[in-house]
């Protein structure tokens, strides 16, 4: 990816999907924080999906919260990002949906990314 910086402030990406903006400051464009939370919370809920679909566990609707924890004291950085998962369909087994969450953990790339450097934690509900 090529990032060009903006006249005013921030910098952008042309991507295949349209052109993204990055600043500091939100009337410019998406916080870096926010990208990062989000990379971290949709990649674990895409990965969710796809090993849910796989154990034939039909999912109408699936919504992702995040509560974020920063560190203002070192440079506003991330420290714990718990994700909730509102998760819709019928006949979810509890306990297959938690086995489901262990191993979406293992397996997104950008939870991993960042073990031991941000603590990531999940929890969900049914509807």
């Amino acid at each position: 990816m090529e990032f060009k910086m903006k006249p005013e402030t921030g910098f952008t990406a042309q991507l295949p999907y349209g052109e993204l903006h990055i600043a500091g400051e939100e009337e410019y464009g998406f916080r870096p924080y926010q990208l990062m939370v989000s990379s971290i919370a949709v990649c674990s809920g895409g990965v969710l999906r796809k090993i849910l679909k796989k154990k034939r566990l039909e999912v109408e609707d699936m919504t992702i919260q995040t509560e974020v924890v920063r560190n203002e004291e070192k440079a506003n950085r991330l420290e714990k990002i718990h994700i909730h998962y509102v998760i819709k369909g019928n006949n979810l087994p509890k306990e297959k949906v938690e086995q489901s969450l262990e191993l979406a953990r293992k397996n997104c790339p950008m939870v991993q990314s960042v073990v031991g450097s941000i603590e990531v934690t999940e929890s969900f509900e049914l509807i």
